[in-house]
């Protein structure tokens, strides 16, 4: 016997009012996770497990697996969320000024960055993180246009190999984050004496 009419209306109305609140709750969840998880990454010796994230955000982890499909997703949300700006900020310094001064204050920032999210660099190896993958080679690329720019204005040396040159530039600057500065001025100290070293020697008359 089929159901009275009445009766599959009042069902098909419960079902589609109901669907709007589902999907209420899943992206306060998603929200409340993804916070939770960049708020992690803030922190030092912070695990960035899903049962963490989860805790912090109040949720079941169950909930957070769902919101996201995964942990790799939902760290790489969290990541690309705070490398978006900074890779942007680099763009803005390159056309903002000369090189050399753009890369002088974006190294100060990215330091200033690095030092406060340690988790990025220590935490994340072997996880599928496309967004942030793309991010980082676009970081990669704004810094080299402001060491090649500075390089061609002869405020960089160039008897260095460019790669070389790079990598030394990132390394010393990952390390200066990982020494977690006391203020900006012993920043600006460090990164005045690696610009010391990087500008080009004048050359000196031969013995007479």
């Amino acid at each position: 016997m089929s159901a009275p009419i009445e009766y599959v209306e009042e069902a098909f109305h419960l079902s589609t009012a109901a669907e709007p609140g589902r999907r209420a709750d899943a992206v306060r969840s998603r929200a409340l996770a993804l916070d939770a998880a960049t708020t992690l990454l803030a922190e030092p010796g912070a695990a960035l497990t899903v049962e963490a994230i989860a805790k912090r955000a109040g949720l079941g982890a169950a909930t957070v697996v769902r919101a996201f499909g995964g942990k790799d997703a939902l760290l790489d949300a969290a990541v690309s969320r705070l490398l978006e700006p900074v890779v942007r900020r680099a763009r803005d310094l390159i056309a903002a000024g000369p090189p050399a001064q753009a890369l002088f204050a974006f190294l100060r920032e990215l330091i200033d960055f690095q030092a406060a999210h340690h988790a990025i660099s220590s935490q994340l190896d072997g996880l599928d993180l496309p967004a942030t993958t793309t991010l980082r080679a676009g970081l990669v690329g704004a810094m080299a246009e402001m060491i090649q720019g500075a390089r061609r204005d002869g405020a960089i040396r160039t008897d260095l190999d460019l790669a070389v040159t790079t990598t030394m530039i990132s390394q010393t600057a990952f390390a200066v984050a990982r020494a977690q500065p006391t203020s900006p001025h012993l920043t600006d100290a460090y990164l005045k004496v690696l610009f010391d070293g990087l500008r080009p020697t004048q050359p000196t008359d031969p013995p007479g």
